[in-house]
């Protein structure tokens, strides 16, 4: 028999933005928190550098603000920029409350901060070298000892039931969702009054990625089914500094190591980054990722180097204790020698596009953290501001819908089961996995860190027949979640791809050598389903 289960709140992700937003929530309310494999798989648990705060007495809001504009190469929505940075203090007291441990300077209570690519000050409050886990961990613990908050493990929700989709009269407003159960392979019928997606990026579209195997963009394509709009999907950021190593998988070097002096050099030991910009390493991603890029095919090269051996030994393995055991156990120590690194997919800077609240267009279905395009990011993501979204955001989004259901608690309309009756259960799961590598190798190949028209028009050609494959798939075979993430990734990378199409120039991270220059006036690329 079909499972059906009711809830005032339904998030679907459990990162920092899903995580926060069951916690500001409510206690009388029944909420459940759904995650694809373990709770702490998420993009939050991996996250090394730490969150962008005005913490310091010489720093300013106006500095930051300012710091983030630039970056975002003049595509920063100035009110998200502000909103986020005024934010910024009082999620970090938050955090604190929560019991996340910070680092502190020495025999002092005060948090240190470091400093990252496009900052002008040190202003990045962390937890040495593994912020992100302290932040996940803590979070997890504090929504585990919630009574009314459901934890479900091993779920990937296939897509939002709207009540426009049920035909019911007024407004369109989510109503709950489609979830595959991975240990029971049925899929279970959330009926609920509020829908979350804080579901992550993209940024498995593409062959090398820091990103674990979650990030397949599942929110953004459900979003974009439901009707949902979304913008600036071109903008993909690729991280400077991923570890290159036979036996590492998707291994981060954090941004903070250069903000602690890590030099970027060739395989004869040279630097290079004063060839591209007078920042030098401190330069904003976009710029490092391409110069890094530039290097390694004009030299015929697999990677570059990154080399902090220069600093004190006890200094190294003091802010970087994570970073050091992981290469120490691979052979590479890093208080005596450089580290290969090649830049991967990062993070995505467009998303679902939200209000200040982070709710979509379609009433009561918001989209939390990468998940949303609020106009912060722009054209190229300034480090250690994506948490910081993810906690000023979902704060927003728990204020309003608790207003909203103080004022119009909504019914659970009647939904439909899922029907598998028609479908067979599959026989040729390779070709899934075929589908799976040959996109992830043409989004790397053609839309990449350097693009052209006739890269994006082969990659859109492609993507295309993908996806008639992938929908008759879809059509004739029961659900599993590799199917689905593959389905939602192909969906996304039709959107990246129509994005970069539709921007005749180069701004932050979309580079392309048949539109070099900027245009005078800075625009969103904005897609209407």
């Amino acid at each position: 028999m079909a499972v059906t289960l009711d809830y005032d709140v339904l998030i679907v992700g459990s990162g920092a933005a899903g995580l926060t937003l069951a916690l500001r929530l409510a206690s009388d309310l029944r909420i459940a928190v759904l995650s694809k494999a373990a709770l702490t798989e998420a993009n939050t648990y991996y996250a090394q550098g730490g969150v962008a705060a005005v913490l310091d007495a010489t720093d300013s809001t106006a500095s930051h603000v300012q710091d983030t504009l630039i970056a975002g190469a003049g595509l920063c929505h100035e009110d998200s920029v502000t909103r986020t940075v005024n934010g910024g203090p009082d999620a970090i007291r938050w955090l604190m409350a929560q019991g996340v441990a910070f680092t502190l300077e020495d025999n002092s209570d005060q948090p240190h901060l470091t400093r990252e690519g496009g900052h002008s000050h040190r202003r990045i409050i962390h937890a040495d070298d593994a912020t992100g886990r302290a932040i996940s961990t803590t979070l997890v613990a504090k929504v585990k000892a919630c009574a009314n908050v459901d934890l479900l493990e091993n779920r990937v929700a296939v897509d939002i039931i709207t009540s426009a989709k049920l035909g019911l009269h007024g407004p369109n407003r989510a109503v709950g969702a489609y979830v595959l159960n991975q240990e029971s392979g049925e899929v279970e019928l959330f009926r609920a009054r509020f829908v979350a997606l804080a579901t992550g990026g993209a940024s498995k579209a593409y062959q090398y990625t820091s990103n674990p195997d979650i990030a397949t963009g599942d929110g953004i394509a459900m979003a974009w089914r439901a009707g949902c709009r979304v913008a600036n999907m071109e903008f993909n950021q690729f991280h400077p500094t991923c570890l290159y190593h036979p036996k590492a998988k998707s291994f981060l070097i954090t941004e903070a190591m250069r903000g602690e002096g890590a030099q970027l050099k060739r395989p004869d030991g040279s630097r290079f980054m004063q060839d591209f910009d007078r920042r030098e390493e401190l330069a904003p991603r976009d710029i490092v990722a391409r110069a890094i890029d530039y290097e390694m095919k004009r030299l015929g090269i697999r990677c570059v180097y990154l080399d902090i051996s220069h600093q004190p030994a006890e200094f190294i393995t003091a802010h970087f204790p994570n970073i050091y055991r992981t290469l120490m156990d691979l052979g590479i120590d890093i208080t005596k020698e450089a580290i290969p690194v090649v830049p991967a997919a990062h993070f995505t800077c467009g998303g679902v596009m939200v209000n200040e609240f982070s709710e979509t267009d379609i009433n009561h279905l918001y989209a939390i953290g990468e998940t949303s395009f609020t106009g912060l990011h722009g054209a190229n993501r300034m480090a250690s501001n994506s948490l910081l979204e993810c906690f000023v955001y979902a704060m927003a989004a728990a204020e309003d819908i608790q207003t909203k259901l103080a004022s119009n608690p909504s019914d659970f309309p009647e939904c439909p089961a899922w029907d598998d009756s028609q479908v067979r259960d599959p026989d040729e799961d390779v070709v899934i996995l075929h589908n799976w590598d040959e996109l992830r190798r043409f989004m790397w190949d053609y839309v990449g860190i350097v693009r052209t028209t006739k890269r994006l028009e082969r990659a859109l050609h492609r993507v295309l027949l993908l996806q008639q494959e992938i929908d008759e798939f879809y059509s004739n075979y029961k659900i599993s979640s590799n199917l689905l993430e593959l389905r939602n990734l192909v969906m996304v990378a039709e959107l990246i791809i129509r994005c970069a199409l539709a921007r005749k120039e180069s701004r932050g991270l979309h580079y392309t050598l048949d539109y070099p220059e900027l245009l005078a006036e800075p625009a969103d690329t904005i897609l209407m389903p």
